[in-house]
């Protein structure tokens, strides 16, 4: 573990007070600590925002650990990770044997267990974070879990995802577009020419990540039986327990359709599928008009969270489809230990603190309060005066959804707390999938869905995005799975989704 003399000298005064609280009951239940006595956990987490320097991403890890050394005897290293490059150097680094106890699903929860890099916690969770198994509940773990098993923990928060087109607010009131008209992806793309009307030189629709321009998150009633709804492989459409392909459907061939109409009249960007830029930055440049996504807060906060992290630009938010709920939302976003960590005790531990402990989740999402963010008198946060998500040297907030328990973190200015109140409801009213609580196993099939895998991250980005033409490009696209394995692995889900009705 790197360590921090210069900081430590900064610090002295509360370090000596913290090891003095400390000394003599550390590290107690791993083998893993260094010559200091503690655990040492690595947190490895994906950030929205920049990557902070090393210099003062140790600020923030030191006021963690005078927290974590005198709670639980562990000393944590923090891994903040661009969320484009998070599933691939995580899985090569649990590959590899690199240093990382802790890390997040981000939709690969299925994978992640199949594969044997997620560790069973059901023996420790009792023990090591009871807190936040009171908090989550038995139903939403067993989301997480598998032949009775439990590998995750999912994120607490709003798990029911909106679709939204998030736009500039200021060019929509110079166009004068009535926003109350649009209430379907389909209703976007009126939007979209009138923007490209007015504002020749800019690009009306952005990409939310690589390979994303909006369309995974408007499928409407599908269940991806935890697959990555950027990738699926074999899904649940409506009410229906039958594992169906989605790009053999005529839903998916119109939705291909209509991005294609886009791209061609120069309405997105158009090198959307293989863009390394994430929303946030290119709005921040201010040559981008807006981007689809889903959300899980209702339309004015998701907004003003935004605002920061798209330049400044005032920012509005309209719901364009319904949420729905399915297994694979809860632990799309989880948390899980590594099967190859050292100190399973302490890493869980660590993890319990960012459910429970208020100052833990918020240094994370926040960093140092008067540097990174200040709070104002009605609990809300900013950012210092003159600085934003860009400039502040440490903020992970666009995770606030995805890092511990959303609901100990500190409101951000400009949203309201009532909405809690709507984000339960929906939470509560939306549509739920008929296989709630499924857990594919997918290591049967682990050959077929690499090369499954293979073909869809060639295909599908440029089908979604609008640069391959679905009359031409479905069937190969199809041909191409089928050539990989792919009935193998519907045929593998429908039979454990049979076995599991039965016994449900």
């Amino acid at each position: 573990m790197k360590r921090k003399k210069v900081l430590s000298l900064v610090l002295a005064g509360t370090m000596m007070l913290s090891l003095a609280a400390c000394s003599g009951g550390a590290g107690g239940d791993g083998d893993s600590g260094d010559d200091s006595g503690y655990d040492q956990v690595t947190y490895a987490y994906a950030t929205f925002n920049n990557i902070p320097t090393e210099e003062d991403l140790d600020v923030v890890e030191e006021a963690i650990n005078e927290i974590t050394r005198e709670k639980i005897g562990v000393e944590v290293t923090l891994r903040p990770i661009a969320i484009s490059d998070y599933s691939s150097k995580v899985s090569l680094s649990l590959q590899g044997g690199e240093k990382i106890d802790v890390y997040q699903s981000l939709g690969d929860f299925n994978n992640y267990v199949s594969t044997d890099m997620a560790l069973d916690l059901t023996d420790l969770i009792d023990e090591y974070a009871s807190g936040t198994k009171e908090i989550v509940g038995e139903e939403w773990l067993q989301a997480c879990s598998t032949d009775g098993k439990i590998y995750g923990i999912p994120t607490m928060k709003p798990v029911a995802l909106t679709p939204m087109l998030v736009y500039r607010q200021d060019i929509a009131d110079a166009i004068g577009i009535d926003m109350s008209t649009v209430n379907s992806i389909e209703d976007v793309t009126a939007v979209l020419e009138q923007v490209k009307a007015s504002y020749p030189d800019m690009i009306p629709l952005t990409a939310v990540q690589t390979g994303e321009i909006g369309v995974s998150v408007c499928y409407g009633d599908v269940d991806f039986l935890n697959d990555d709804r950027y990738s699926p492989v074999g899904v649940l459409i409506g009410d229906s327990l039958e594992v169906q392909d989605l790009y053999s459907t005529d839903e998916f061939a119109e939705l291909c359709q209509l991005v294609r109409g886009w791209h061609e009249d120069g309405l997105v960007m158009q090198d959307a599928a293989t863009t390394t830029s994430a929303a946030a930055e290119t709005m921040s440049s201010g040559n981008y008009f807006g981007y689809i996504a889903a959300y899980s807060y209702p339309e004015a906060d998701t907004a003003a969270s935004l605002e920061a992290q798209c330049g400044g630009y005032d920012i509005g938010a309209k719901i364009i489809g319904d949420a729905y709920l399915s297994t694979g939302d809860i632990n799309a976003v989880s948390w899980l230990i590594a099967s190859t960590t050292d100190v399973p005790e302490a890493a869980l531990k660590f993890l319990d603190l960012t459910y429970t402990d208020e100052d833990i989740i918020n240094l994370l999402i926040y960093g140092i309060e008067g540097r990174d963010y200040v709070k104002n008198d009605d609990g809300t946060v900013a950012y210092p005066e003159g600085e934003d998500a860009s400039t502040v040297p440490y903020t992970a907030q666009l995770s606030c959804g995805t890092l511990g328990n959303y609901f100990k973190m500190y409101p951000l200015v400009g949203t309201d707390p009532a909405s809690l109140d709507w984000e339960l409801e929906q939470n509560q009213t939306a549509a739920t999938s008929p296989a709630m609580g499924f857990t594919f196993d997918s290591s049967s099939v682990k050959s077929q869905y690499t090369a499954v895998k293979n073909v869809i991250s060639q295909y599908l980005p440029g089908l979604i995005c609008g640069s391959l033409d679905p009359d031409t490009e479905i069937d190969k696209f199809v041909q191409a799975l089928n050539d990989a394995g792919y009935q193998d692995i519907l045929n593998a889900k429908q039979e454990q989704l049979d076995a599991w009705a039965e016994a449900n």
